[in-house]
């Protein structure tokens, strides 16, 4: 019963994502996407463009991470990836949710989750990468087909969208042209500044 009773303790703390919510709006444009929808997103995403990565990836394993990697924000909230005051202290804000959150968990899973959590954090393996080109594609399309909602608010200039979702191309040339084009689109239709 105290292996259940930790599991269900998490099961219950994690409800919290639920709580936090991020600057991207939901393509409707009627509210901010919260965490716990961005990681579901994420997770479908996951296996309906699996045929894109270019390596071969373990899809169980990228379903999990992207699943746990921004559940360290229950503490830490939600960093703007444009915010680079915000930015700087990112990582410790976010470790020490990771120690606190995860050793809620018997150990194994609790090895398993700072690992799942860690790895996309790296970005070297695969999976990881893949995961990461998701939780970058993810908010383009958001901010996208909300008309640039997000992106009007904050005064987002396109250099900044190139630089910040660069790194999808580490996993997926074929994303990386289809973000490219959408970027070029979204200056044309003034949602994005010109740099």
């Amino acid at each position: 019963m105290d292996k259940l009773r930790q599991q269900i303790s998490f099961i219950v703390e994690i409800d919290k994502l639920k709580n936090i919510y991020r600057q991207s709006y939901l393509t409707d444009g009627s509210r901010h996407e919260n965490d716990a929808e961005h990681s579901w997103h994420l997770a479908v995403m996951a296996f309906i463009l699996a045929e894109y990565a270019d390596e071969k990836v373990d899809l169980l394993k990228v379903i999990k991470m992207v699943l746990v990697h921004d559940l360290v924000e229950i503490d830490a909230g939600d960093t703007y990836c444009y915010d680079e005051r915000a930015m700087r202290d990112k990582k410790e804000r976010e470790e020490k949710c990771a120690k606190r959150l995860f050793s809620m968990l018997p150990d194994e899973q609790r090895n398993e989750m700072y690992e799942l959590w860690e790895e996309f954090e790296r970005m070297e393996t695969p999976e990881a990468r893949y995961a990461a080109a998701l939780d970058r594609l993810q908010p383009v399309l958001l901010n996208y087909f909300s008309g640039g909602k997000s992106w009007k608010e904050h005064g987002i200039y396109v250099d900044q969208v190139l630089n910040r979702n660069g790194r999808i191309k580490d996993s997926s040339q074929k994303l990386w042209e289809f973000v490219e084009s959408l970027l070029h689109d979204a200056v044309e239709k003034g949602y994005l500044k010109k740099s």
